[in-house]
């Protein structure tokens, strides 16, 4: 919306140029023979070089007090004025050239207009009759600094226009914060409490129901253990919405280090998994760590919880400059029904996390009901 309004105002002002340059031709052309002896053959060309320089006055100042300038050193040498005119120039085209130096003033370098301040003033004093170039000296030095005070005062509003802006954005930067605050809070108050209860409960069961099998001991264990696992996930994600985005996080994110826990965790859950490495295991960097552990992470989540009981295969192929992530299971036991493993946010979610590190995501169904994710991702090694 701003952006058009500037257009509006640019095209308004362009139009206002061009009208008021036509108005000063029309007076320039028939006025000339009262003012210098020419043909009537050279008054439109003599008239429009005097005044048409105008409509440089907003693109290229300089370049038009430099072409008018040109014709009021060229006139008083090759045209002759009548009897009676003592000026060398007519008013029209004084009023062009001071007009340009004031757009000089206000466009260009402060060095420029210095060069163009006493140029003006030597012509002036070059060609006006008697002592009155010393009074066209002071007028043109008043256009000047008037030029300078027009120019000092856009600079300000332009950098006072900066400050509201950088403080309205600080402003939606604080509501976001506000925000990211909030959710935080609503986070911990509904995810984190029910996740320490069942840190809790799975910890405590043991000692509440004494007689319980070691088969269910263990179960109990693995479950206290996941739920520890999601809880530091919970509070990780706490922190993050809780920073202001601009410092580094501060715990650690969870990487290649990690994988071989995350296997034996999905085991200890009742996951029937196998998983293979091929190639030989290069350095990645951090975001590739971390992508490839939730891609892992969410696939046997997702198989543990679409296909319960299927046969899960992980393989990691380390390439030359690239890793494979692949993660396949069968179909759910029978008398299971499995959800549509397109339904969710879960597999955006790891297509969007492989994208971001310059690499891609696959999911589909297998023929034989079962499912795939395959991930490309870049490594260290190019």
């Amino acid at each position: 919306m701003r952006s058009t309004g500037r257009f509006v105002r640019r095209h308004w002002a362009s139009m206002c140029v061009v009208a008021v340059t036509l108005i000063l031709y029309a007076v320039a052309w028939p006025t000339l023979r009262l003012t210098h002896e020419v043909s009537p053959q050279v008054m439109p060309l003599l008239s429009a070089a005097a005044v048409f320089p105008m409509l440089l006055v907003w693109v290229r100042p300089l370049l038009g007090w430099a072409l008018t300038a040109a014709t009021a050193l060229v006139v008083p040498v090759v045209v002759d004025r009548v009897d009676g005119f003592d000026y060398p120039w007519q008013v029209v085209h004084i009023i062009v050239m001071l007009v340009l130096v004031a757009a000089v003033s206000v466009r260009e370098d402060i060095r420029v207009v210095l060069a163009v301040w006493l140029a003006t003033v030597l012509l002036f004093f070059g060609f006006v009759p008697g002592n009155d170039g010393w009074g066209w000296a002071i007028g043109i030095t008043a256009v000047v600094v008037f030029g300078l005070l027009v120019r000092w005062l856009v600079i300000s509003r332009r950098q006072l226009a900066h400050e509201e802006e950088v403080s309205e954005l600080e402003r939606a930067r604080r509501a976001i914060l506000e925000e990211k605050a909030h959710i935080a809070r609503d986070l911990h108050d509904i995810v984190a409490h029910h996740m320490s209860m069942i840190v809790v409960q799975a910890q405590s069961a043991p000692y509440r129901l004494p007689t319980m099998p070691d088969e269910v001991r263990a179960e109990f264990d693995t479950i206290g253990a996941a739920a520890r696992e999601a809880l530091n996930d919970v509070r990780g994600l706490l922190g993050v919405l809780r920073s202001d985005g601009q410092l580094p996080e501060s715990a650690p994110q969870p990487g290649l280090d990690r994988i071989a826990d995350l296997f034996e965790a999905s085991r200890r859950a009742g996951i029937r998994l196998d998983a293979r490495t091929t190639g030989v295991p290069v350095g990645v960097t951090d975001a590739v760590a971390l992508t490839m552990y939730r891609i892992l992470q969410e696939s046997l989540t997702n198989s543990a919880r679409h296909a319960p009981g299927a046969e899960v295969a992980t393989c990691l192929e380390w390439g030359k400059g690239t890793v494979t992530i692949s993660v396949t299971n069968g179909p759910g036991e029978p008398g299971d029904s499995a959800p549509d493993h397109g339904g969710g946010t879960g597999i955006r979610g790891m297509a969007e996390r492989a994208a971001a590190v310059g690499g891609n995501l696959v999911a589909h169904p297998r023929p034989d009901g079962g499912f795939e994710v395959r991930a490309l991702l870049p490594t260290l090694a190019a």
